[in-house]
């Protein structure tokens, strides 16, 4: 499996955190930024994250900001992204197999590094179910 994964200075620790988790988990991870915990701005890190999931067919991507909703609405303007909002290893789940996220946003304030693990574990490993939720991912896209 191979993913990407970006952070903007709020969620620059969870990621170097996540980030070692997934290598010791011999996942194969595209580092796209920040690298460091100054100031900067969230929309440049969502675009290199949806750009490279979508360009490389990357299995899928994780996003992490201080609420991760900033992260999640840049992310959700590429066509063929759905990336989702996770506070909850159930929502992660829910996302996977009802919506067929490719990108997981991680609100780095209100998650701790472990639930976020949590989070990001259960998002890289549950499937889509399609059938009837197959229907519906096809009316998402204007």
């Amino acid at each position: 499996m191979k993913i990407a994964i970006g952070a903007d200075h709020a969620g620059f620790d969870m990621k170097e955190q996540l980030l070692k988790m997934l290598k010791d988990d011999a996942v194969e991870v595209v580092d796209c930024g920040t690298f460091d915990n100054q100031s900067c701005n969230y929309p440049t890190y969502a675009h290199a994250v949806a750009k490279v999931v979508l360009e490389n067919k990357l299995n899928k991507g994780i996003l992490i900001c201080g609420t991760g909703n900033g992260m999640n609405m840049t992310a959700n303007k590429h066509t063929g992204i759905r990336a989702a909002l996770c506070w909850t290893e159930e929502i992660a789940r829910l996302s996977r197999q009802h919506n067929d996220a490719n990108i997981l946003s991680i609100p780095a304030r209100f998650v701790d590094v472990h639930l976020a693990a949590d989070m990001m574990f259960t998002f890289l490993k549950v499937e889509f179910e399609g059938g009837r939720h197959a229907t519906r991912l096809g009316l998402i896209e204007m």
